[in-house]
Parts: C-alpha cells; structure tokens; sequence
C-alpha cells in the first residue's frame, strides 16, 4: 500500500468552508469566480488572483521538494530482496512519470522562455526603429524649416528700411535737405541702385572727405533701401566675415542646431569659406528676388582700402572680385566697392573684365560756395557772404570733409588756415628732412623723406611754371599784388605715375603716400597733392629760405650712406691736423727681383670754415611762439593761383584785410 504524504493547505470561499487541495480538481477553474480575497475586493478588475497565484506556486514547490526527499530515501534504502526491489520497482513508477512530466515542463518553459526573448527582441527593434525614424523625420523637417527660415533672413535684408543703420545716418546728417550738392555722378549712382543698370560692377575712388560714401547712401535713400544693403571692410577678415553676416542678415549656420552633432575641423571654420557661404545664399535669394523684381541686388563695400595688401587681404579681393564678375554677369547682384587708395583697383584691374571706375572729385568753386552758405544757413541761421565763402574755398579747396568742418566755427578763416597748419604738420612729420647730420641707422627713413620732398618741389615747380605761362606773374609784379580771380576752380598740378618714380627714383614709396594721405592717384594713374590744404603746405615748406640747400644735403648723406655699403674704407686713426701718414702700394711680377712701388701721403688739413651749427640748421619752417600767423596773414594776400613769396617785407592787402580779420576763436 502507497502512501503519498501531502502538505495540508486552505483556501477560503464564499461559504467560509475549508476544502482541502485533493477536492481543488472537481472546481477547475470555476472557483475563481467564488474567491474573493481582500485584493479583489479592493480593485475587482484584476483578471487574477495575485495570491491564489502566490499559494499555486508555493503547492507546486512542496511538491518538487517531496519528491526530492522520496528520491533521496529510494537510492539509501540499498534492499537486496526481489519483493522490495519489486515494492521498488512498482513504486518508482509513478515517480518516473513524474519526472518525466517535470522535464516536459522545463522544455516547455525553456520554450516559452526563448519565445519570450524573441518577442522582446522584436518590440525593442520594432522601439527602436520607430523612435529613430520619428527623430529623422523630426531633423529633416528641422533642416527644411532652417534653411527656408535662413533665406527669409536674408530676403528681409534687401527688403524697405535699412537693415545696417547706415542709411539712417545719412539722413540724419541732412536732415534739412538742403545741404545736400547734387554731384555730376549723382545720376549714374541712381541708375545703378534703382536697377536700370546691371551687368557691371563699380569701384568708387578718390580722396577721403571728397563725399563717395554720401553719394551711395544718397541714392539708396531715394528708394528707401529696396534690394540695397551696405557694410564697413575692415582689415581683419574674421570682423569682415561678421559685418557681411550683419548687412546680409546671415548667421553663419552658427544658430543651427545640427551643428551640435558634428564636429566642425580647422578647414572648415575660416573666414574665407564662411563668406564664400554667404555669397552662395546671397546666390540662391538674388535668384528668387529676380523672378519677382526683375532688378539686382546691390551690395556697397566701403572703405575697401582697408583690407590689408598681404597674402590673407589679396585673396578675400579676389574673392569678393570673382563673386561680383559672376553674380552681375548674371545680373542677379550688383556690387559696388568704395576706395580711398589706388592699390585696390591696381589689384582688381589684373582680373576685370566687367569693372567699371567712378572717380570722385572734389567740388568745383560753384558748388562749394553753395554748400558753405547752405551750412552756415543751417548751423548760424546767417546769410554767408560771397567773398568770404570764395575766400574760404581759395583756402582749402572744395573737399567737402573740410567744408563742413569750417562751416561749423564761428570763425571759418581760422578754422581754414589751421586745416593747412594741420595738413603741413602731418607732412613734416611724416617725411620731414633731417639734413647731413642723419644717422646710417636711419638711412631708410632719409630715403622715404627725401623721395617726397623731391616730389613735392616738383609739383611746387610745375605750379609756377603752368601760372607763370598764363600771365599770372609777369611785369615783375609781386604775387600778393594780383587780384582774386572768383571764376576759376583749383587745378592741381598733376604727373603720371611712371614720371614720379623718376623723380623720387624709387617706384613703392608712392603707395606708401598714398595710404598716408599725401599724396593721391586718380584712376588715369596720375599723381598729385592729396588736397588743397596739403599742396599749400609743399608751397610753404618748398619757399623756406635754404630748403634747397637742406635737401640737397640730405640727399648727400644718403649717397654717402649707400656708398658706405658698396666701397672698402681704411680708416688712419690718431691723426692731428698737420699729421701725415705714407701709404706704399707694391706690384710685384713674376720675377722676383721686378717690382713696383707706388707712395701715396695721407694728410689731415684743416678748414678755414667751421662746420655749421645746430644752431645754424636750416629750418623748414619758423619755430619761434606765433610763426603760424605770418602765413595766416601771406595766405589772406594772395589768391591761390599765384605762388608763394618767401618776401616778408610785401604789405598786406588792405582790401581783403578790411572785410576779414583773422582771429583765433
């Protein structure tokens, strides 16, 4: 007889009744249904019993371990009769059919297991595919929205207003509107910006103060800012790269977020390729606007010159050079560049084929009177007389940068005559001679002074040979004495390019001059004084009793300087005035016993002349307290067409002095 032992367990029903686990088979699953454990009374939607599958679990476990324990004591009992091996052998059946079932359900669990994990594996794939096509739809929608949002940004900087504030300036400064001088260029510049003229790009050059930047902005004014945008050069191109993404409204791409996914290298975050990016959007958004305006886009570089003349400026040129030949080829944007140095439009002539040169000039004698009363009107609610208004222009010409610098002063002679102090100053400084006492560590320095000054005689040379030969010095009469001639404009002696390296014998000082606002060349490659004020400054430096002399002293010491380089010296030390020494020169030939001698003396003689004082150096222009107004007072008697004396013994002009009285402010 069998006895199979069974661990006594309860479940409670409805009827509060036991019933034991033995009677659990005659329910089946149809006692869920009276079980009401406090977790289903508590949330009766639960599909199970959590503890009626705790207590399943825990039978299911005293079950295996019973059977372990019934294995145990079957393999210790060691029987040896054929009636126990028999109780045995019939009793272990029922147990190998046991395990035999618990293996059938560990495969099936294994089975259910494996399933399982694959189903998992699936639903992260099936995640994770969802969530990366989600994040590619997202980014993909992002980049589109981007780079519309970034040609937008750059359609509103051509658009009406004035995106870079430099037009709000303009008309801030005439405000009045009657300043304003309508130049013989005016009309060409209105064409350009209103779209009637396309297929070219300009440069403007000429003079700083002569008005180019005025002339632009003046017509972008007159169509309120409409497909025109402007911005300042500078010779950094990293603060290049900032103003064109500020005049064209673009970021750089710096703002976009799929940049934070990539790691940009060193060839790809220079300013050159980042303004080459910008001139490609600039491309795609002139493309749009033409369809819809039928006009280009104009961009204003100013103050080009700034770019530096080196390898890094040379390139950003021929940059922004190839991008305007390729974009008003196609007549999609028109770009004006805006220069005060020749040196720029030297550089972009190499590679033009559709550049055009506008040169700007200063005013004429008519306009610069007009300008002058217009500003005093404004500024002193005075009606300026013409005699002192010619007489303001015979002074400092018609460059408009000094005109309404001495519109403003109460007293415009004074503030005329120290614009020519000033102009005459900066000169000196820059190239003033230093004479025969120069040193030969300074040998480049005499070099770049005396190259100047030998151009500015030249220049002072040729004014009073071209006055002398229209009859403006004749009859021995004296310059002062000669009336004021109101009709005439200033004429600026001028000579090519090739004919100043002459005189100054050295062919790269000239752009130095030129970045130093002394000299100046036109677009014909002519050179002359960068102003009025500064071609009076070379007549009075040139007039100075003994400026001959002083330059041709220092040019002395620099040849002597130079020779220093070229020749092999023997220097006799310990020799007094009076001493001599015997040098012996022998020539000997292939014999030995031929041979010449040559004897020559080295004497140190005196002079009868002391060498001149520091005392005694010949000025180049006067030092003592109050030197200033003796050429206040030359310049107020003579007209600019006639030359300077050196006489100071010539009396005033008692016409003009009577109606202008020069006094400092």
């Amino acid at each position: 007889m069998r006895c199979y032992l069974r661990a006594p367990s309860v479940i409670g029903c409805s009827a509060g009744n036991v019933i034991r686990r033995n009677t659990l088979p005659r329910f089946g699953a149809n006692i869920q249904r009276f079980h009401t454990s406090p977790i289903t009374r508590i949330n009766p939607l639960l599909p199970i019993d959590p503890l009626e599958t705790l207590e399943e679990e825990e039978v299911k476990q005293e079950k295996q371990r019973l059977n372990r324990e019934k294995r145990k004591l079957s393999k210790q009992s060691g029987e040896t009769s054929k009636t126990t091996s028999s109780v045995n052998n019939n009793s272990q059946s029922p147990f190998s059919e046991e395990d035999e079932q618990e293996k059938q359900e560990k495969r099936k669990e294994k089975r259910e297991r494996f399933y399982g994990f694959l189903f998992k594996c699936l639903e992260t794939s099936g995640i994770t595919f969802a969530s990366v096509a989600v994040l590619a739809a997202a980014g993909l929608t992002y980049h589109e929205v981007y780079e519309n949002h970034v040609l937008s940004k750059l359609e509103k900087a051509f658009g009406l207003g004035d995106t870079s504030f430099d037009l709000a300036i303009h008309e801030t400064a005439n405000s009045s509107g009657t300043d304003w001088v309508e130049r013989p260029q005016q009309k060409l510049m209105d064409d350009i910006v209103s779209g009637k003229i396309k297929g070219r790009y300009f440069l403007l050059i000429g003079e700083k103060g002569t008005g180019k930047t005025s002339l632009v902005l003046e017509s972008f004014s007159k169509v309120n800012g409409m497909n025109c945008t402007a911005m300042d050069a500078h010779a950094d191109p990293e603060i290049f790269r900032i103003r064109l993404g500020k005049a064209l409204n673009f970021d750089f791409f710096e703002d976009y977020i799929g940049s934070l996914f990539s790691i940009r290298g060193p060839r790809d975050t220079t300013a050159i390729l980042d303004i080459e990016r910008a001139f490609t959007k600039l491309e795609e958004v002139a493309i749009k606007r033409m369809k819809r305006t039928k006009k280009p886009l104009v961009l204003l570089i100013n103050s080009a010159h700034l770019i530096r003349n080196d390898p890094e400026g040379v390139n950003l040129v021929e940059l922004l050079q190839q991008k305007a030949e390729e974009l008003c080829g196609a007549g999609l944007v028109t770009m004006v560049f805006n220069s005060d140095d020749y040196w720029l439009y030297e550089r972009m002539k190499k590679l033009s084929t559709k550049l055009e040169v506008i040169s700007i000039t200063d005013l004429n004698r008519e306009d610069a009177v007009k300008t002058l009363k217009s500003s005093r009107k404004r500024f002193f609610k005075e009606e300026l007389d013409d005699k002192l208004a010619n007489r303001v222009y015979d002074l400092v010409g018609g460059r408009p940068q000094h005109l309404s610098e001495v519109s403003k002063h109460s007293n415009m002679i004074v503030a005329s005559h120290k614009i020519i102090d000033r102009e005459k100053t900066w000169f000196l400084n820059q190239c003033g001679l230093i004479g025969e006492g120069m040193d030969d560590d300074v040998m480049e320095s005499g070099k770049f002074s005396t190259s100047a000054m030998l151009l500015a005689k030249e220049f002072v040379d040729m004014d009073k040979a071209r006055h002398k030969s229209n009859g403006n010095i004749e009859n021995n009469k004296s310059p002062h004495e000669l009336p004021l001639k109101l009709s005439e404009s200033h004429k600026i002696p001028s000579m090519p390019l090739w004919r100043a390296r002459q005189i100054m014998t050295r062919p790269d000082y000239i752009q130095k001059y030129d970045d130093l606002n002394i000299f100046t060349i036109d677009p014909d490659s002519n050179v002359r004084a960068d102003s009025v004020p500064m071609m009076r400054a070379f007549h009075e430096i040139v007039c100075q009793p003994g400026f001959d002399e002083l330059l041709e002293s220092t040019c002395d010491r620099v040849a002597a300087i130079e020779s220093l380089g070229r020749t092999r010296e023997l220097v006799a030390k310990d020799l007094v005035l009076g001493g001599q020494y015997k040098l012996k020169t022998i020539k000997k030939y292939d014999k030995p016993r031929y041979r010449d001698e040559t004897v020559t003396h080295i004497s140190l003689q005196g002079s009868d002349e002391d060498d001149r004082d520091e005392e005694n150096a010949i000025p180049l222009q006067d030092l003592h307290e109050g030197a200033h107004k003796n050429w206040w007072q030359k310049r107020m008697q003579s007209d600019y067409v006639t030359t300077y004396s050196s006489d100071d013994s010539i009396k005033q002009d008692v016409d003009i002095r009577n109606d202008i009285t020069v006094k400092e402010d």
